[in-house]
């Protein structure tokens, strides 16, 4: 794991992404960054463009428009495997997701789990020991650790932070998980990679991280896309039951 690559998937983050690109370099200053922006409204690919213009370890993929979160991750994996970065990391671009807690998750990776198999996967959890929330009013919070519980009990997952976006793949793993039958494209794609991971017989890992909640721009989170995932995560668990892949 020679070349760590960071993803920042964009929509309308031109008042966050240069602070959240700095923030990278300096915490991690051997890693590249790939922004991946959706044809964002406000000018946020032209920032990027920029930055990158301005710094050949920052990359941009330009999308035709916004599809969901897990179609501009599944494109920014498939990059970066054809480039031959390892590891790859998830981050979002709005400061929830703190770059100086990248060498954590960093450091959980290239080591072992208690059984001594090697990482594959590491999530920055919330919940967790050591793992917090600021800034979120207690309904929110609520609903994040309920939507996690019921993904864990569900699915019969031991990850005690299955919606996270924190997470940081090794190469290898992204490609058992067979990226190809993963067609998860908002809220659910989290968990479904998860899933897939645990399918995979990937180890899995989480390290504790304060998520923050963000200072600009609006979130892109709806009651709606919570229930929308809630339904795939419900799908998810009852064809598990007769042990078919998810779709």
């Amino acid at each position: 794991m020679s070349r760590p690559l960071v993803v920042i998937p964009t929509y309308n983050e031109r008042e966050n992404l240069a602070a959240i690109v700095a923030r990278v370099r300096t915490a991690v200053p051997d890693a590249s960054v790939l922004v991946v922006d959706d044809a964002s409204p406000d000018g946020t690919g032209a920032i990027a463009d920029e930055l990158a213009a301005g710094d050949s370890a920052v990359q941009v993929l330009h999308r035709r428009g916004k599809e969901g979160l897990g179609a501009a991750y599944l494109d920014a994996f498939e990059w970066a495997l054809a480039q031959g970065f390892d590891p790859v990391v998830q981050l979002d671009a709005d400061g929830s997701h703190q770059p100086e807690q990248l060498p954590s998750l960093l450091v959980a990776l290239a080591g072992s789990d208690p059984a001594g198999e090697p990482v594959d996967l590491v999530i920055g959890s919330r919940w967790v020991a050591g793992g917090s929330i600021e800034n979120w009013p207690r309904r929110r919070q609520l609903l994040s650790r309920g939507g996690s519980a019921y993904a864990r009990w569900v699915l019969r997952l031991p990850t005690r932070d299955a919606t996270a976006g924190y997470r940081a793949f090794r190469a290898d793993a992204l490609r058992r998980i067979r990226l190809e039958d993963v067609h998860t494209r908002g809220y659910g794609f989290q968990v479904d990679m998860l899933w897939r991971a645990r399918e995979a017989g990937l180890t899995v890992a989480e390290v504790p991280v304060t998520f923050v909640e963000r200072e600009r721009g609006r979130s892109k989170m709806s009651f709606g896309i919570v229930v929308e995932a809630m339904l795939h995560v419900t799908a998810w668990g009852i064809a598990s039951r007769f042990r078919r892949t998810p779709r």
